[in-house]
């Protein structure tokens, strides 16, 4: 009885376009990078954290049947960075090159607007200083003069 007024209220699920069940949304990554911090290396020390944390007893109680304080562990050292000054060079160009792989680097209409502003107000600066500087010398020289 129940399959049979399943069968027939089923009407909801299409639309006057057709049957829109099971479609998903696609997500595609940005073409560029966003700046943000991925969760994987958030997840790994979280789980890293996890193994290496003691595990209580249940025989670990004071006498009031609270659980005593968990011990701090000391942590592993970790291996320091190579003593090699070519490894060290190396591995810096290497992170300088991943680090300018992430810039969004402008256009050339981008930039020739940028220098345009740039050389503009840097126009205005140096006639608003020297007008000061011309007036104040003015205004010296009236008062010592």
């Amino acid at each position: 009885m129940s399959d049979e007024r399943d069968a027939g209220t089923d009407n909801g699920a299409q639309t006057g376009d057709g049957d829109t069940r099971g479609q998903t949304a696609v997500v595609t990554r940005p073409l560029r990078p966003t700046g943000k911090r991925s969760r994987r290396g958030v997840l790994a020390e979280l789980e890293a954290d996890t193994e290496t944390a003691p595990e209580t007893e249940t025989s670990d109680r004071k006498d009031d049947g609270r659980p005593k304080a968990k011990k701090k562990t000391a942590k592993k050292p970790k291996e320091g960075p190579s003593r090699n000054p070519i490894a060290f060079i190396w591995n810096y160009l290497k992170e300088v090159v991943a680090e300018l792989r992430k810039v969004i680097w402008p256009n050339r209409k981008q930039m020739i607007s940028y220098t345009t502003v740039v050389l503009v107000f840097l126009a205005f600066m140096v006639a608003l200083i020297g007008g000061v500087d011309v007036g104040l010398a003015k205004l010296v020289s009236i008062v010592f003069g």
